[in-house]
């Protein structure tokens, strides 16, 4: 797929790494419709872009995604790509000091992270289902966000290693529902990536957590991980798996 006839749909596009996703790939030419629930940081983003939308979105909401992928589609003149960056971290004991884990805690995690990522991935599928073939036959691809700590998840990721491997474990029977239509899914299993939610830490924190990664010695850049995004738009091969994007990394 050509990106700079891309149109893709980046959910999570206020922030971190789906800002910066928003941001390369519109770099680059492509079209981009962003969601999330922040709107004044949504709309900042998508105003400081060349050919960008914003929309306020819900991902566990049939209804909202609806609406936004309506929005996208109208604002881009069609959808050709998705790239779920949407999700949330949780961290508690199966047991702790204070009981079991919190269900609701738990069911949330997976219904953002799972269950959102399939919802978008479903109705922007519909979209994505009325372009004209590619010369391959290709119609759209989609782009789910796993993590690392679906593989190696540690002490108080039950919830978020859960809904991460699920993610992952999505990526081939979604392309193979979704072979007949034209469209590829992939997702990439990012390690630990310079965010927000990283530089919140401190550097001291941060130096110690890069201090496990193999090689290179540091963090990942969120740019690192848009351009991961382009190369899988762009290589029409890349099909039903999920690539990891961690320097080597395995938590301990």
């Amino acid at each position: 797929m050509d990106i700079t006839t891309a149109k893709v749909i980046v959910t999570g596009g206020a922030s971190g790494l789906g800002e910066a996703t928003a941001r390369y790939l519109s770099g680059a030419g492509a079209a981009v419709a962003l969601f999330d629930r922040d709107a004044d940081k949504g709309q900042a983003v998508a105003a400081s872009l060349s050919n960008a939308s914003f929309s306020t979105v819900d991902v566990t909401s049939e209804e909202s995604v609806s609406a936004g992928v309506a929005n996208a589609a109208k604002a881009m003149g069609g959808v050709t790509g998705v790239v779920n960056c949407a999700g949330i971290v949780t961290g508690a004991r199966t047991v702790g000091k204070k009981g079991p884990f919190p269900l609701e805690m738990f069911q949330r995690t997976i219904d953002i992270n799972l269950v959102g990522a399939f919802n978008v991935a479903r109705l922007a599928a519909v979209e994505m289902a009325k372009n004209a073939p590619n010369g391959d036959g290709e119609r759209g691809v989609i782009v789910n966000t796993a993590s690392i700590a679906a593989y190696d998840g540690q002490k108080g990721q039950a919830a978020y290693a859960s809904s991460k491997a699920g993610v992952a474990g999505m990526s081939l029977p979604l392309a193979r529902d979704l072979a007949g239509l034209g469209i590829r899914t992939m997702a990439i299993a990012p390690g630990l990536f310079l965010t927000p939610m990283l530089e919140s830490l401190g550097n001291e924190m941060m130096a110690e957590l890069a201090a496990d990664v193999v090689f290179p010695k540091r963090l990942g850049a969120p740019e690192e991980f848009a351009r991961m995004v382009r190369f899988i738009i762009e290589m029409a091969y890349l099909n039903g798996d999920t690539i990891r994007l961690d320097g080597g990394l395995r938590l301990p």
